[in-house]
């Protein structure tokens, strides 16, 4: 995956371009199109897209399925990733049966809970394994990903064991800030956050 030599905030915007691409029919679409469409500056578009296509043809604009390519090749999504999930309460059993993640490239072999035993499996049949096996697993099947979907009691004993079985990038779900190792990527949502944000935004 090369996305890592671009922008930050270019990378967080090109998962937007690539679902709007995919939501078309036509053979071509201008910079301008999609900026109008995704209610973006055209020259941040413009930019964005030169980062990862070059620039579009005059009058023509880019070829959609080169653009939709190109956009897939610099997020990765040429190849899934391989993750985990670690809380299997009700945000974690959501997240198992979304089956839209390998979409964008991620693929959710497992979750895995503080339980000594096995759970019933979710909805798109994902295995909620016991937390003690979680080392063996990540090294026997690759994964490269892990998600946080606990406490935050037990958050970074969690994003610990995360570490110590090999994982690359936690998405963290908790809310509290974790810490995590140098090379390792660290993404945290905050949903209470974002709502508050968002309430704000409403005009009282």
């Amino acid at each position: 995956m090369n996305g890592y030599s671009i922008p930050k905030a270019t990378l967080g915007r090109l998962p937007q371009y690539l679902q709007y691409l995919k939501e078309l029919s036509q053979a071509n679409v201008s910079a301008t199109a999609i900026a109008k469409g995704l209610s973006l500056g055209e020259v941040q578009v413009r930019k964005d897209l030169a980062v990862v296509s070059g620039a579009g043809k005059p009058k023509v604009g880019y070829e959609r399925e080169k653009l939709i390519d190109d956009l897939e090749r610099h997020l990765g999504y040429e190849r899934l990733t391989n993750a985990v999930l670690v809380g299997a309460g009700k945000l974690g059993r959501a997240l198992l049966d979304y089956d839209g993640f390998e979409e964008f490239g991620v693929r959710i072999v497992a979750g895995f809970d503080c339980n000594d035993q096995a759970l019933p499996l979710g909805k798109n049949s994902k295995a909620i394994l016991p937390i003690k096996d979680i080392g063996t697993y990540c090294a026997q099947n690759d994964v490269k990903l892990g998600i946080v979907t606990v406490g935050q009691g037990s958050a970074q004993d969690v994003c610990d064991m995360l570490v110590a079985s090999g994982i690359e990038a936690i998405w963290n779900f908790a809310p509290c800030s974790l810490k995590v190792p140098g090379g390792v990527l660290l993404k945290q949502e905050n949903l209470a956050l974002s709502l508050a944000h968002l309430n704000n935004q409403i005009s009282k």
